[in-house]
């Protein structure tokens, strides 16, 4: 008899886990995310452009850093692990100074630098072009 209910729990949680990851999950489709994302808290802004290159202003990329200016290159990434994410590849940065971050993408126009915990994330959401 407790067989039968741990399997029933089992299924239950594997069940609930599967609606949580699919209510997570946001697929991007690649040629929508050329644009300007903004945070309207902070004022920062992040272009996109389709030709691959980005510029970046007043932007924080994790917790600890001052808000700054950079550019690069930038690459959708769509991996089967780790979700769906834009890589930014910082120019002119040196030895020992975070040469790429990851951008993650929420769906609904928004990108995200993020904790891989959660504790800290800064939501860039793309402005209308006008």
């Amino acid at each position: 008899m407790s067989r039968g209910i741990v399997g029933r729990w089992f299924v239950a949680v594997l069940v609930a886990s599967s609606v949580l990851v699919a209510g997570c999950a946001h697929s991007v489709d690649p040629d929508e995310l050329p644009g300007v994302y903004r945070n309207g808290k902070t004022g920062g802004e992040i272009t996109l452009d389709s030709d691959g290159t980005f510029t970046a202003t007043d932007l924080s990329t994790d917790e600890h850093s001052e808000p700054a200016d950079f550019h690069g290159q930038w690459k959708f990434e769509d991996s089967s692990f780790g979700g769906e994410f834009v890589y930014l590849d910082i120019a002119e940065r040196g030895i020992g100074e975070v040469s790429g971050v990851q951008l993650y993408t929420r769906g609904g126009g928004k990108v995200a630098f993020s904790l891989p915990d959660g504790s800290w994330s800064l939501v860039l959401t793309k402005v209308p072009a006008q």
